[in-house]
């Protein structure tokens, strides 16, 4: 069941899990997903915490004690998500050591109503690195416009950190500047440059769907032929610059103060269009130094009958640029469609937050102790 798996792992890509719950921490399935499954690493996000809590599996007795002492909502569910983060950190931390603190890392997300502040979201990182206290954690950052500095700042007090929400090629080279300009503060602090590790998240599947959707909307064959390929390409393509940024002079000396590379890792590669093959976004982008980061479902998929042959993405970048011009061509911003896609993952971040800030609040106050 695991030869694509471990096919994927031998050609350079880390395998991580894009899920996470107290259930699959207790019940072992994460230890067997290491074990079996060749993951070595886990993200999480506002909407996978939304998820797991909601469902109220073994999150009980921590939401009575909580209610107990009446903390704040917002309080409450930082001390739900840290534990969690903080348990598969242990879980994961053989592989932190084994590695030399490249995997075995579990990332959790700055809280998303603050991620058009960068003053805030630097307090809010260093609180969450404080909270987990793990040094194999991530913390992760939108890639906004707010962002970029906030990455930098962070990077530069030795915070390790999982920059989220790219999805445009101009937005992941500046994310790539601003780990370089962090990396460069935290060597004038005379930080240890080998403890501080990054990804940079380039989001896969949505980048299709929305051009997918404009295409359908043209409904010509031209239009047709190029659907399935915008987000591959884009992908793809993001490679390119990752690999040209770090083979520059820049990277060069920070490399010889034991720097390590921020390792492009595609996000969202489940298959949202049943007309495509369920490991599209796995077997189609392998290239050495990456992460690929799979909903339960996509990693099944991959494991049953993923086609793992070699290296995808180098040597694909000519065609890579001729099909985004032709969808260009067809009428189709890329720069339209990418802020289109930041802006709704800031929102859906947002909206999954509030969610779950409304069904904790209720769980708070239905096992508030009642006054005697």
């Amino acid at each position: 069941m695991t030869d694509a798996l471990k096919r994927l792992s031998d050609e350079g890509v880390a395998i991580w899990l894009d899920d996470l719950s107290r259930k699959r921490i207790t019940s072992g399935n994460l230890a067997e997903l290491l074990d079996q499954s060749h993951v070595v690493g886990v993200t999480t996000n506002p909407s996978i915490f939304q998820k797991a809590i909601s469902s109220g599996d073994g999150y009980e007795q921590q939401l009575a004690d909580l209610a107990a002492r009446k903390v704040t909502v917002d309080e409450a569910i930082r001390m739900i998500t840290t534990a969690d983060v903080r348990d598969a950190a242990d879980i994961l931390r053989p592989v932190f050591d084994a590695t030399d603190g490249q995997d075995g890392r579990v990332s959790i997300e700055v809280d998303p109503r603050l991620a058009h502040e960068t003053t805030a979201t630097v307090a809010e990182a260093k609180q969450l690195a404080w909270l987990v206290d793990r040094p194999n954690t991530l913390i992760k950052i939108p890639a906004t416009e707010a962002g970029l500095p906030a990455i930098t700042e962070v990077i530069g007090l030795g915070i390790s950190v999982n920059v989220t929400l790219i999805f445009s090629l101009e937005r992941y080279r500046a994310v790539m500047d601003a780990y370089l300009a962090g990396l460069e503060k935290a060597r004038e602090r005379g930080l240890d440059l080998s403890k501080i590790h990054s990804v940079a998240s380039f989001f896969v599947s949505r980048v299709d769907s929305e051009i997918d959707k404009r295409l359908d909307g043209i409904g010509t064959d031209e239009a047709k032929a190029l659907k399935g390929k915008a987000a591959l390409a884009n992908a793809r393509l993001a490679y390119e610059a990752f690999e040209e940024v770090f083979s520059s002079e820049r990277w060069t000396a920070l490399d010889k103060a034991q720097a390590n590379k921020q390792r492009p890792l595609w996000a969202s590669t489940g298959v949202k269009d049943p007309a495509y093959k369920d490991t599209l976004y796995v077997v189609d982008l392998v290239a050495p130094g990456t992460v690929n980061t799979m909903p339960e479902a996509t990693l099944e998929a991959t494991a049953d009958h993923g086609v793992v042959a070699g290296d995808t993405v180098r040597g694909t970048y000519d065609q890579s640029r001729a099909e985004l011009a032709a969808v260009e061509k067809l009428g189709i911003a890329y720069d339209d469609v990418v802020q289109l896609l930041e802006d709704e993952g800031v929102e859906k971040f947002e909206a999954s937050w509030n969610d779950l800030l409304k069904s904790t609040e209720a769980e708070l106050q239905r096992l508030a102790p009642s006054e005697a």
